[in-house]
């Protein structure tokens, strides 16, 4: 998700709740927090149960209780109750209302919708209709989501829903999609601590709380991985043979120690151009000159433009440990020539009056100096902001290892993975929920044909042995 400069957040209990969606007497969302995800290969004695619960997606705690007279009914396990989670189990329930689904959470639901964009919920971007163009806002993934990914269920079929389940929307002059209210929608949550698939091809996860010595286990027919940047997505993906792209921060602002901005502190600039240049890569690429605005903060310098090259050159500021040379050019609209021209105009329109004089004893050469600098300002950046909230990361599980058509993994069968546990990151400006909203929707959508197929295969295996 995308940050930028810190905006005060609002209440708790100001905040609109998200569209209260109830999933049928099989959906259950289950909060505890759990250590982090180990593969069992060997489970005790007891038998896996079987969990479902009635859960409304705006409840903040929901208990499971053991349903053995479900214990054959087709079943959805989402790891992860965040974006793409939360879109993936609604949507296969829609599909397939006999399905129970299950989502497992181990902090609370939609914790990044709540805090994205300084509590206002950066929905989507509203600019980028056509699948190229919105894929050029991701520097993972530009390449791989230009196909049908975002045709499937783009950033209108995203406004659309929203729409449909009673949140208004308003799309702002630079392509940010909000809700009206400006506040974010909040919700809450277990977790699950290892998978495994069992003979008759069954997931089954265990699900614990160490520090209250609490283990269940759990029968899937599909399992959905939406953990987010969540080491333990990593582990149930590693788990079932998929390789990791080792994650690195991305989204970060620019820590800069340069007395000359110590009095600029909180001065916003609505356009400037800015290059990214790291010591050891020769090789200029197009993407790390950003231009749009720019804010000077009091640790170094914040705002869209430093955002989008802190995601474009995300891996290579990890490699050099985040020391680099960035050159901003603060009125890119005007030439040098043209810049030198104004302040001289600027000096001899100054010089003859009262109090004035200062201009005039100014050397051209140091007005020359003066337009350079504004043209080609050297800032040194020493290190990354920090910023405890609100992040996204570059890496995860490779998108060659799962069909972006589906979001099945093309190494275990009903295994589907969506959101930011997959090498996929937007650059800010609501791009990566929409990357967690279409690839929820594309695997909800998997699952719940899937098990809609197969309850019908059993009914009418069922009408041919009563006939």
């Amino acid at each position: 998700m995308g940050v930028g400069s810190p905006e005060p957040k609002p209440k708790l209990d100001q905040m609109p709740q998200w569209p209260s969606l109830p999933l049928p007497a099989a959906a259950a969302a289950v909060a505890r927090r759990a250590a982090p995800f180990a593969l069992r290969r060997s489970f005790s004695s007891s038998t896996p149960a079987s969990v479902c619960a009635s859960a409304s997606i705006h409840d903040r705690v929901s208990t499971t209780t053991a349903c053995p007279e479900d214990e054959e009914s087709p079943s959805l396990v989402v790891v992860g109750g965040g974006a793409a989670g939360v879109y993936a189990s609604i949507r296969a329930k829609t599909l397939a209302p006999h399905l129970n689904v299950l989502v497992v959470e181990k902090g609370r639901f939609l914790s990044k919708v709540k805090i994205s964009g300084g509590g206002r919920c950066n929905v989507t971007n509203g600019h980028h209709q056509e699948p190229l163009g919105m894929a050029r806002n991701y520097p993972r993934g530009h390449k791989e989501l230009r196909g049908s990914f975002f045709k499937t269920h783009g950033p209108q079929d995203t406004m659309r829903w929203f729409s449909d389940h009673g949140v208004e929307l308003k799309t702002e002059d630079d392509g940010r999609v909000f809700p009206v209210t400006d506040n974010s929608a909040s919700i809450a949550g277990k977790a699950v601590s290892g998978a495994s698939v069992i003979e008759n091809g069954r997931f089954v996860l265990k699900v614990e709380k160490r520090t209250i010595d609490f283990v269940d286990y759990i029968n899937a027919d599909y399992v959905v991985v939406a953990t987010g940047s969540s080491q333990q997505g990593y582990s149930i993906a590693a788990q079932f043979g998929h390789s990791i792209i080792a994650p690195v921060p991305s989204l970060f602002t620019f820590k800069i120690t340069d007395k000359r901005l110590a009095d600029l502190s909180g001065v916003t600039f609505p356009r400037v151009k800015a290059k990214l240049k790291l010591d050891g890569i020769q090789k200029s690429a197009p993407e790390l000159t950003q231009i749009g605005p720019m804010l000077v903060t009091h640790w170094g310098l914040s705002g869209p433009v430093v955002l989008r090259l802190s995601a474009w050159g995300a891996r290579e500021l990890h490699q050099y440990n985040y020391q680099a040379k960035l050159t901003v050019d603060f009125v890119p609209d005007i030439h040098i020539e043209d810049v030198k021209r104004i302040l001289f105009q600027h000096k001899d329109h100054h010089a003859s009056l009262d109090g004035d004089m200062h201009w005039a004893s100014i050397p051209n050469n140091n007005l020359n100096a003066i337009a350079l600098r504004l043209k080609q300002w050297i800032f040194e950046v020493v290190a990354k902001g920090q910023f405890k909230d609100e992040f996204v990361t570059a890496g995860g599980v490779p998108l060659s290892e799962i069909s972006l058509s589906t979001m099945e993994s093309k190494k275990q069968p009903n295994l589907f993975f969506a959101g930011e546990v997959l090498n996929v990151d937007g650059v800010t400006g609501g791009f990566n929920f929409q990357n967690a909203w279409t690839g929820g929707y594309i695997a909800g959508t998997s699952v719940g044909t899937l098990a809609s197929r197969n309850n019908l295969r059993q009914q009418q295996s069922y009408l041919q042995l009563e006939g």
